[in-house]
């Protein structure tokens, strides 16, 4: 049974209907869907979300994901644009863009992920542009394009500590997620990484992995409660309790975060505006 913290009401106003009306229309796919996010109310309401490109079926079948792994289809080449088009009729100010994972393509979906962020910037000049990028197996050719798209901050996370990373996800390396996250930082990039815990971490790894991003850095770091999504998934060991969040968060304030968001219904992208401080 979740504990208290855990429960909450989902919000909606007239903001919520108007969203799920531009998705539906422009037949998008949004991470809040598919990755069952706690906070779909909650940001639907206040007029963010998050999409999510390239379809919505993932060639790597992590353990602690609810999107769907399988054979994708091949990209839709008018999503760039319908993409950009929602995101203006929506007017936002920040917007987070992620994907699932394209290992079937030469170039992992690279210069898709470009259109994308080209096609924003020009339907709405002075959005912030977030991006929750795959790790593109490293190849620094493949992350140039990302950067040279220019989007404000790039996130890449490391999920869990690096004792557990193989336990928990598919493919991706702990060591191969700091060398993305080291990259993107050397090129000038603001960069954005964060964990779930409740996986059977410890407290001391979870420090040891706010230092490795730290120093790989990453200025942004969220936290936040595994929630197993269906019963064939990675199972929860603990519930976090929100006083361990708040000493992450004082734990990552002073390791030297530039800010770091930590809370049982924190997600990567879950307030994201409020990390850059507006």
């Amino acid at each position: 049974m979740k504990p208290s913290w855990l429960k909450i009401k989902i919000e909606s106003n007239e903001t919520f209907p108007k969203i799920r009306r531009i998705i539906e229309t422009h037949h998008l796919h949004t991470i809040c869907s598919s990755g069952r996010c706690p906070n779909i109310g909650h940001c639907w309401s206040r007029g963010t979300a998050t999409f999510m490109i390239l379809g919505n079926i993932c060639t790597r079948s992590c353990r602690f994901c609810a999107t769907q792994t399988g054979c994708p289809a091949p990209p839709d080449a008018d999503e760039p644009q319908k993409v950009a088009e929602s995101i203006r009729l929506m007017q936002l100010k920040h917007c987070v863009i992620t994907s699932v994972d394209r290992d079937d393509l030469p170039d992992k979906g690279a210069e898709h992920w470009a259109k994308t962020i080209r096609a924003i910037r020009e339907q709405t000049p002075c959005i912030v542009i977030e991006v929750l990028i795959p790790d593109f197996d490293a190849d620094t050719a493949l992350l140039d394009v990302v950067i040279a798209a220019q989007p404000d901050v790039i996130g890449h996370n490391l999920e869990t500590v690096e004792r557990l990373t193989s336990q928990v996800r598919s493919r991706a390396s702990y060591g191969r997620s700091l060398e993305v996250l080291r990259y993107v930082a050397q090129r000038g990039v603001m960069t954005k990484s964060g964990i779930m815990v409740g996986l059977g971490e410890r407290t001391e790894e979870v420090v040891a992995t706010m230092h490795d991003a730290c120093a790989a850095g990453v200025q942004l770091f969220s936290i936040g409660q595994y929630l197993q999504p269906t019963a064939r998934h990675i199972p929860v060991t603990e519930y976090v309790h929100p006083s361990q969040f708040d000493c992450y968060k004082q734990t990552g304030i002073e390791i030297g975060f530039r800010n770091i968001e930590s809370g049982p219904l924190v997600r990567s992208s879950f307030m994201a505006d409020k990390q850059l401080g507006y």
